[in-house]
């Protein structure tokens, strides 16, 4: 009887116990970017114009814009022709405006924006420009030890360097 007893004191307490699992998981990285500013320039050409204005005038010959002719016909932008201009009536007050604006030359292929070490050395003559120097690496640097030590340098201006260490537990 003894040993029936154990036997199911032995079992009993088999079944009460539950069993307990848990996953843990540990997760640690290091990662470093670096990155240098690239140099940028948009050149937009602009078109010649003419515009004219007035009251009281009379026009003899109306001035305007010419194109160009010969070798430079298809690159040249277009010249002002002077127009001839006249009061209507003497002795009246009059007004006239007149405006020319010389337009961008169109330049040739191959010809443009020269950039050196992320400098622009030089850049097309349009009429609107807009340049953004490049950054210069200088000692631009990162480095990651197989301890996980990380290391950054800064570098010349234009230049950005990240350091990132991420440590991530999850228990299942």
């Amino acid at each position: 009887m003894k040993k029936i007893i154990a036997f199911i004191m032995i079992a009993g307490t088999g079944l009460l116990t539950t069993q307990v699992k848990a996953d843990l998981t540990h997760r640690l990285s290091t990662s470093t970017q670096l990155s240098v500013d690239g140099a940028a320039t948009q050149a937009n050409r602009i078109g010649s114009t003419y515009t004219v204005s007035g009251n009281n005038i009379t026009a003899g010959t109306m001035g305007g814009l010419t194109k160009a002719s010969g070798d430079s016909a298809t690159t040249a932008a277009a010249t002002q022709t002077q127009g001839v201009y006249t009061v209507t009536t003497a002795g009246s007050a009059f007004s006239l405006s007149e405006s020319f604006v010389h337009g961008d030359a169109v330049a040739p292929i191959g010809s443009g924006v020269d950039v050196s070490s992320g400098i622009v050395a030089d850049m097309p003559a349009y009429g609107s420009v807009v340049t953004q120097s490049g950054g210069v690496a200088g000692s631009l640097a990162g480095t990651i030890t197989s301890a996980g030590v990380m290391t950054l340098t800064a570098g010349g201006a234009g230049t950005t360097a990240t350091g990132q260490f991420v440590s991530e537990i999850s228990i299942d």
